[in-house]
């Protein structure tokens, strides 16, 4: 598909942002950018055009791209009026999830809202590298090696600061922890 755009077939290009837009959007609300998440990821997907003569042939498309996304969504966040409050990342966020089903039972409801509150506020404790493994690697739903390449980091690094942030997630969420004999290995 790269070989495509680069031999200047425009539809190319068009099929990578469309088979890419939904991880780029999610990824630059899961980093802080809310309101401005579109506009991040429009700016990251020109600069990822601009720069794909530096795209390294045979390398993932995707991990690049959300690198280019992580880095515009700092910039964006850091020239915004500093630091977004929780609440507002919360509603970013949750736009990108699924909506409960009406079916739910409330109760089910009530308790996944809250937890996800908790998730994101405990996340808003941790080091921004901490973060970023936490969210690359598990809301974003990208393996070892694409988190790794996403974040510039060597694996052995992803691992260290992966543990190291769920150890401390774990210290901060004790109520989430599955419990002895529940249904957490199932």
């Amino acid at each position: 598909m790269i070989a495509r755009v680069r031999a200047g077939e425009p539809e190319a290009y068009a099929e990578l942002v469309r088979a890419h837009m939904g991880i780029a959007l999610r990824a630059a609300r899961a980093l802080g950018a809310g309101a401005d998440a579109e506009d991040v990821v429009q700016q990251a997907f020109v600069k990822a055009y601009c720069t794909l003569g530096r795209f390294r042939e045979g390398a993932a498309f995707k991990p690049w791209l959300l690198a280019i996304v992580a880095n515009e969504a700092r910039n964006t966040v850091r020239t915004a009026a500093r630091q977004r409050t929780l609440a507002g990342r919360e509603a970013a966020f949750a736009e990108a999830e699924p909506l409960i089903p009406e079916s739910a039972d409330p109760a089910v409801a009530t308790l996944e809202t809250e937890r996800r509150a908790a998730l994101l506020s405990a996340l808003e404790q941790l080091s921004e590298e901490h973060r970023l493994v936490v969210t690359y690697r598990y809301l974003l739903e990208m393996n070892e090696s694409e988190t790794a390449e996403a974040l510039g980091w060597p694996r052995g690094t992803v691992k260290s600061r992966l543990t190291r942030a769920l150890r401390k997630l774990g210290r901060l969420l004790p109520d989430l922890q599955p419990g002895e004999g529940g249904d957490g290995g199932a």
